[in-house]
């Protein structure tokens, strides 16, 4: 049977691939099982992962929710929007950086699971959007916590208000993302990037994470207090990377 979300490790990368392109990887009860099982799973393996890719098969990331699942579901069926949350949570909470490689649809829920990533990187014919409004519904994933802080509150309200698309040269502008490529080269320099990443010291890589996103919920000087209490001082490889100057 087909996976829902495929994964590939090479180079100390972990590639999470939503792979139903007919639906413009849109995002069903199954999905999120299988992108949860696999977060769990890197979760525990910091030696041997020490980047995450997150990437759509096909044309686009993700065009959101299965919409059809959503109209079809009962009244008396649970409710997943408590499990989608945790799981998008565990995935922005993991102790490797998450790189998102976002081309063609990031709209709705497409976009909420694009925030989770530490990195951002966006093709050339990407499409930025929210339009839970359209259809009435209330962001239910982390949007409307996670985009402000990305890009700030005055531009998240004018992107969750008025449902416009944000184009790629505009999203590295408010920096909703990184930077941009050409869509034919999307994954190649993602790959390249999360693999030079995962080529460093793996326990600096998590304390970097853990103290930028602690800190940014902190006062300054409570901040800079952790990092001095939490400073493990040098990595244990130091000497080796200085006499092959540090590569």
């Amino acid at each position: 049977m087909t996976s829902l979300v495929d994964r590939s490790d090479a180079d100390g990368v972990a590639t999470l691939t939503l792979n139903r392109p007919e639906v413009l990887n849109a995002l069903s009860a199954g999905s999120f099982r299988e992108l949860r099982a696999h977060i769990d799973a890197i979760a525990t393996q910091t030696e041997a992962i020490g980047c995450v890719v997150l990437r759509g098969a096909g044309r686009s990331f993700c065009a959101g929710a299965d919409l059809k699942a959503f109209k079809e579901r009962k009244p008396t069926d649970p409710d997943p929007t408590a499990f989608n949350r945790a799981t998008l949570s565990a995935l922005a909470a993991l102790p490797q950086p998450v790189i998102a490689a976002v081309q063609g649809h990031c709209l709705t829920g497409g976009l909420e699971l694009a925030l989770t990533a530490d990195i951002l990187f966006a093709a050339e014919d990407v499409r930025f959007g929210d339009t839970h409004q359209k259809w009435g519904l209330h962001a239910g994933w982390g949007l409307t916590q996670r985009l402000p802080r990305r890009i700030g509150r005055a531009r998240a309200k004018e992107m969750m208000f008025s449902g416009r698309e944000v184009l790629a040269e505009e999203a590295v502008r408010i920096g909703l993302a990184n930077r941009s490529c050409p869509t034919d080269r999307l994954h190649e320099e993602v790959q390249a990037f999360a693999a030079r990443i995962a080529s460093h010291p793996r326990g600096v890589t998590r304390w970097l994470k853990t103290m930028i996103d602690c800190g940014a919920e902190m006062p300054l000087a409570d901040g800079l207090a952790m990092e001095i209490e939490t400073n493990p001082g040098r990595n244990a490889d130091l000497a080796s990377r200085l006499e092959s100057g540090g590569f």
